[in-house]
């Protein structure tokens, strides 16, 4: 029995860099070291950037060994309302699976967000600090939910949650 594909849907500011600081991409290299023990993970950009660069642009942010495993970025659905706004990047993700796995029931999937409000599922979420970006915490934190994924047994009920999840339910 083959590996499941899995799909990480990646944020990049606050996530592959502090938000508001120079768009340096410090913390791609470890999100890449994790991808590299998952072979079976794909990454869909869910991030703004996709509507301002072009897939190529984006794809080339990625170490060449990685490249491939890009498998596309999410589409844009534009908000009719500010409530509309809420869990907006999830509907996003979902649309995408929609339309590239047989059952978006059954999809193995995560995100990696600094932005909690756009993800309803929090249980897929890897919740990053924007002020720090990507961390070897959260590193820790999608490795549990690829494994998890990678073993057939989808994300528990319960979210796993890192430190800075928990502070800002506190």
């Amino acid at each position: 029995m083959s590996t499941p594909v899995s799909y990480i849907f990646l944020d990049f500011d606050g996530v592959t860099h502090p938000l508001g600081e120079t768009a340096d991409f410090r913390s791609l290299p470890l999100i890449e070291s994790v991808l590299r023990e998952f072979p079976e993970a794909r990454i869909v950009i869910s991030s703004d950037w996709r509507a301002l660069f072009s897939m190529s642009k984006l794809i080339a942010r990625f170490s060449p060994d990685l490249r491939d495993r890009v498998a596309g970025a999410s589409p844009q659905i534009v908000p009719k309302r500010g409530m509309d706004l809420y869990g907006l990047r999830e509907r996003e993700a979902m649309l995408w699976l929609a339309q590239h796995v047989e059952d978006v029931n059954q999809a193995a999937w995560c995100a990696i967000d600094d932005a909690p409000g756009n993800w309803q599922s929090r249980k897929h979420l890897v919740l990053t600090d924007f002020k720090r970006g990507f961390t070897e915490e959260d590193a820790t934190v999608l490795r549990r939910m690829l494994s998890r994924l990678r073993e057939g047994a989808g994300i528990s009920a319960e979210p796993m949650r890192n430190s800075f999840f928990n502070r800002q339910l506190a």
